[in-house]
C-alpha cells in the first residue's frame, strides 16, 4: 500500500499563516488561547474535516501556535488524515464519563490555571448541556472570555487560494441550475429535480453542502426553508429553489423561482422588482461602504414597487466555509449592520418577495465577490425570468 496523502486543501504556507494571525489576535485582546468548538474555525486553522462536533468536541490554540485536540475514537484518523494537529487526545466513551474534565486536564497541563482564554460560545458543537459541564469543569480555574468572532472575522476576506474554491463552487452552482431546468416541466416530480441538481454537484466534485437544497412549488414556493414531502408539479405551477454549490466545503449559493406554465402578469412585475433590487444591492456594496446600506438598497426599491408587507428583513449573507446545519455565514446583510465591506469577501444577496394574500413566489439570489470597486457576479446565469 502507498503512503496515504493528507487531505488538506491549502499549502502548509497558508495554513501556518492563517494561526500566525489568529494568535496575533489572541496576543491583541491579551488572550493565552483559544477553546475552539466551531468545526469551521478548526477547518479554516488546521484542515480537520468532520461531523463529529456533533459530540464533545475541542481545539485548543495556545497564543504561540501550538493545538491540541481533544476528541472521541472515531475522530482520532479523521484528525490525522485531514488536518496539520499532531497532539490528539482522545475521551473514552463510558458511562458517567465527562470529557470536561479531560479539556480541564489539558489546560492544566499547559500550566493555565488562572489565565485568560478565548472560548467560542457561538459554536453548534458547544450545547448549553456541554457548556455546562465546560463551565463547572474550569470554575475557578481560569477566566474564559467570549471569542466567538475572532476566527470568524479572520475566514470573512478569502485568500486567493480560497478564492479558487469558491469559484468551483459556483461553476458547480451553475451546472446544478442547468440540471433543474433541464427537469423542469408540467408533472415533474420535485424529487427528479433534486436528485438532478445534487447528482450535478457530486459529479462535478463537489461536496454535500452545509444544509438541505431548498425546494417548493405551489403555495409551498413561498417558503424559505427545506421540509419533508415532495409533490409533483401541476400545469400550471410556481417552484422556487434556494441552493450551493460546495467545494472543498466552499459554497456559492443561487436562487430562483421558475414559473410553470402561463406566468400571471403579477409574476413579472414581482419579478422586475427583484432584478431591480439586486442591482441596487450590487450597487451598494463596495468596499469601504457598511453592508447595511445593501440591506437599505433592497429594501428601499421593494417597498417603493409595492411589496414592503411581502419582503424580508435580511436579503443575504456571507459565505464561506460552512459545516452543517447551515451555509449562512458571518456578517449579514440587515439595517444598520456597520461590517465594512472589503475586497474578497463572498456574499450571498438574495431577493425574496412572498405574497401570501395571493399565493406568488418570485425570488433571485446570487453568490458575489466584492473587488476593488464594487462586486462581481460568479454565475454564468443569466437572471431572466424563468417560464418553463
Amino acid at each position: 500500500m502507498g503512503i496515504a496523502l493528507l487531505a488538506i486543501h491549502f499549502t502548509a504556507g497558508e495554513m501556518l499563516a492563517r494561526r500566525e494571525r489568529a494568535c496575533a489576535e489572541l496576543r491583541r485582546r491579551d488572550l493565552a488561547g483559544l477553546l475552539m468548538f466551531r468545526q469551521e474555525s478548526m477547518y479554516y486553522l488546521t484542515g480537520y474535516d468532520t461531523f463529529g462536533y456533533c459530540f464533545f468536541q475541542c481545539l485548543y490554540l495556545s497564543a504561540s501556535g501550538e493545538t491540541i485536540l481533544l476528541t472521541r475514537a472515531p475522530d482520532l484518523r479523521q484528525a490525522r488524515h485531514t488536518s496539520d494537529i499532531r497532539d490528539i487526545r482522545v475521551w473514552t466513551d463510558r458511562a458517567g464519563h465527562e470529557p470536561a474534565g479531560d479539556l480541564r486536564a489539558i489546560l492544566e497541563e499547559q500550566r493555565l490555571g488562572g489565565a485568560r482564554l478565548g472560548i467560542e460560545f457561538d459554536a453548534y458543537g458547544l450545547t448549553a448541556l456541554n457548556w455546562r459541564r465546560v463551565e463547572a469543569a474550569l470554575d475557578g480555574f481560569c477566566t474564559l472570555d467570549d471569542a466567538s468572532d475572532l476566527v470568524s472575522r479572520l475566514r470573512v476576506v478569502k485568500s486567493d487560494a480560497e478564492m479558487s474554491y469558491v469559484r468551483r463552487a459556483a461553476e458547480l452552482a451553475d451546472d446544478a441550475l442547468d440540471a433543474a431546468l433541464a427537469e423542469t416541466v408540467p408533472q415533474a416530480f420535485e424529487g427528479d429535480i433534486l436528485a438532478a441538481m445534487q447528482g450535478a454537484i457530486f459529479r462535478g466534485g463537489g461536496d454535500y453542502p452545509g444544509n438541505e437544497f431548498i425546494i417548493g412549488s405551489g403555495q409551498d414556493a413561498l417558503l424559505c426553508r427545506y421540509f419533508s414531502g415532495r409533490r409533483t408539479l401541476d400545469e400550471n405551477d410556481q417552484l422556487t429553489l434556494e441552493w450551493a454549490g460546495a467545494y472543498r466545503h466552499y459554497h456559492a449559493a443561487l436562487m430562483r423561482t421558475f414559473l410553470i406554465g402561463g406566468p400571471h402578469p403579477e409574476h413579472r412585475t414581482m419579478h422586475a422588482a427583484c432584478v431591480a433590487a439586486m442591482q441596487a444591492c450590487l450597487e451598494a456594496l463596495a468596499p469601504g461602504r457598511p453592508i447595511g446600506e445593501v440591506f437599505d438598497a433592497h429594501a428601499r426599491v421593494l417597498d417603493a414597487a409595492g411589496y414592503r408587507e411581502h419582503r424580508m428583513n435580511a436579503c443575504g449573507y456571507s459565505l464561506g466555509t460552512t459545516f452543517t446545519p447551515t451555509w449562512m455565514d458571518w456578517p449579514m446583510f440587515y439595517a444598520g449592520n456597520p461590517v465594512m465591506a472589503e475586497p474578497n469577501m463572498v456574499f450571498f444577496v438574495h431577493i425574496i418577495v412572498a405574497d401570501s394574500q395571493r399565493n406568488r413566489a418570485m425570488t433571485l439570489g446570487q453568490t458575489v465577490r466584492v473587488t476593488e470597486s464594487g462586486s462581481e457576479r460568479l454565475s454564468r446565469q443569466p437572471l431572466d425570468l424563468v417560464v418553463r
